[in-house]
């Protein structure tokens, strides 16, 4: 089914529940203004609806492939990503001195969702491309940040981010990747690095390969990494591609989805590169790209969770099938009422949270303020473990909403599942995310928690003269996860929080969710008060026995021995 923009649900949380009048309101993006905003939804909708989306099943039916060392993309590919580069799409948040927009993260994020609704296979080359811009206007000298930031911005050049190596996944610090010193500034790159999204394609003029790897010097570890440049041709005296660098694509990854998409081994052998950032200083300067990615990611989630709803749904309305009531479709049967209700709600809540992490990004660029930067710090891996399960689980529902069909492939609806499944592995494990909340997230002693939960708070008590039944379920939630933190931090011992993490991070955005759907129903009409009901009475009520495990520790857990699982 044709996918539509959900650009009122945009403007609706804009405007109402993630606070973006404050972000306008700065100076660093007083161009973002009312008819701006409604101007880039407008087009980033006509793109997603009637550029993007037809590519989707043709990506998922006609994967890229290796042709003689050279990657050839899906059908269609090649003039989908001409249409978004060419639109300006690419360098929204860019720095405009370096041929950006320099907008909002908002509404970058926003564009993103529509494109990962439309095709995320192909999405996913953009949102590489974005994150290596940030980390080299962070990190990267002049000189770099000249040749290569315009090329990217303009689409002409494209960006990877080159981690994981075959015994270096989650554990980054034990990459094998070395540089060595030319003697002209330039280091030599000798190594092989495994899935690469994106690694090489037949429709840009240069790839540019932000590659982690070791130092002579570097210690072991992540302290002794640095972060390389490496370009597929080597820039030539003009700026341009010249000669051929020492690298190549050796294989692509045969993927459960995402066939579009494609995911390389890669070899460098004594490649070209230069330095990005201080020598040792590579995974700070990775981590600026890998932070915009998991936003991006968490966006993904919630783009493909958009895309099943909407795919069932048409199904759920067409399809008569039982003893239905009204229009004898099985839309009017309980159940499924209830599973599209609950892919609905759940991507609303999913969605404001990206939304939410955005905000707070652009508030922390437009004023360095700390208490910014610490809420967009803990929002990112609540959204990005949140929204991709959300995505995983909004695409699994869809399959059942089809019943049979959707076990059948031409249908549609087991694409989304099989695309989505990777955004709670890529850029960080979901069970990663939670322990990195519950650990370094929780480091200012639940200060940055304290002030969301104040904030979730006191929109209860505003709403308790429209909905007072609802405001007293969210504000008890919050109370509920108050005490959930405070148990949190006062445990010394990680593995203790380690062992709830994952449930906590859950609880944690149900409540979330919970105090954006009932914004919505203060702020919004009988529809939406109808989806905050839903959400608040039959959702929300899972923080219970989601906060309960968090506090339960590691012992009864670790007691369990491997051989006993085995048993």
């Amino acid at each position: 089914m044709p996918y539509r923009a959900p650009v009122d649900d945009f403007s609706f949380l804009m405007d109402n529940v993630v606070g973006f009048s404050h972000v306008a309101a700065t100076d660093r993006f007083a161009e973002a203004t009312p008819d701006m905003t409604n101007a880039i939804l407008t087009e980033a909708a006509k793109l997603a609806q009637e550029v993007i989306a037809p590519l989707n099943r043709a990506g998922d039916l006609h994967p890229a492939h290796l042709d003689n060392g050279i990657v050839r993309t899906s059908p269609g590919f090649a003039e989908g990503y001409a249409a978004i580069s060419q639109g300006g799409w690419l360098g929204m948040s860019a720095s405009p001195e370096l041929g950006g927009l320099g907008l909002p993260m908002t509404l970058t994020s926003i564009v993103n969702e529509m494109l990962s609704s439309a095709c995320l296979a192909l999405q996913l080359s953009p949102l590489m491309t974005q994150g290596q811009i940030e980390a080299l206007e962070h990190h990267a000298s002049d000189a770099i940040k000249g040749l290569y930031i315009p090329k990217l911005v303009s689409g002409a050049w494209s960006g990877t981010m080159n981690l994981t190596e075959p015994q270096a996944g989650s554990d980054v610090g034990a990459l094998r990747t070395k540089a060595e010193p030319n003697g002209d500034g330039t280091y030599a790159i000798t190594g092989q690095k495994i899935f690469i999204s994106w690694a090489d394609n037949d429709f840009s003029e240069n790839i540019c390969h932000l590659v982690l790897a070791r130092l002579p010097d570097g210690v072991d570890g992540t302290k002794g990494i640095s972060l390389f440049m490496v370009p597929k041709m080597i820039p030539d005296a003009n700026g341009n591609p010249g000669i051929k660098n020492d690298l190549r694509v050796v294989s692509l990854e045969h993927k459960m989805g995402l066939h579009g998409s494609p995911t390389a081994v890669m070899e460098y052998a004594g490649a070209t590169g230069w330095l990005v950032g201080k020598e040792h200083g590579g995974m700070a300067a990775m981590f600026t790209m890998m932070n915009n990615a998991r936003l991006g990611v968490a966006v993904q989630g919630v783009g493909v969770a958009e895309g099943a709803f909407q795919h069932a749904l048409a199904y759920a309305q067409d399809r008569k099938q039982g003893k239905a009531p009204g229009s004898g479709a099985i839309i009017e049967h309980a159940d499924v009422r209830r599973m599209l209700t609950t892919m609905k709600a759940d991507t609303y809540a999913a969605r404001a949270i990206t939304l939410m992490n955005a905000v707070a990004i652009d508030m922390a660029t437009a004023t360095d303020d700390a208490g910014w930067k610490a809420r967009a710090a803990f929002l990112t891996p609540i959204g990005k473990a949140f929204c991709t399960d959300v995505g995983g689980e909004v695409s699994t529902m869809g399959i059942q909403v089809h019943g049979g069909m959707g076990y059948i492939e031409e249908t549609g609806a087991a694409q989304y599942t099989r695309d989505a499944r990777v955004t709670t592995i890529y850029e960080g494990t979901n069970g990663i995310q939670a322990m990195d909340l519950v650990a370094r997230k929780l480091m200012d002693k639940g200060e940055a928690a304290f002030r969301l939960l104040e904030e979730i708070e006191q929109g209860a008590e505003t709403a308790r003269a429209k909905h007072p039944k609802l405001a007293e379920a969210v504000w008890q939630s919050a109370e509920t996860l108050r005490e959930a933190t405070e148990w949190l931090v006062s445990r010394d011992n990680l593995n203790d929080r380690f062992a709830g993490a994952v449930p906590y991070l859950r609880g944690f955005a149900r409540v979330l969710g919970g105090h954006v759907h009932l914004a919505s129903a203060v702020a919004g009409d009988a529809a939406r008060q109808r989806l905050a009901t839903f959400y608040i009475k039959r959702l929300l009520p899972e923080h219970i026995g989601l906060l309960a495990h968090a506090r339960e520790g590691a012992d009864d857990l670790m007691a369990i021995s491997a051989d006993e699982l085995a048993a």
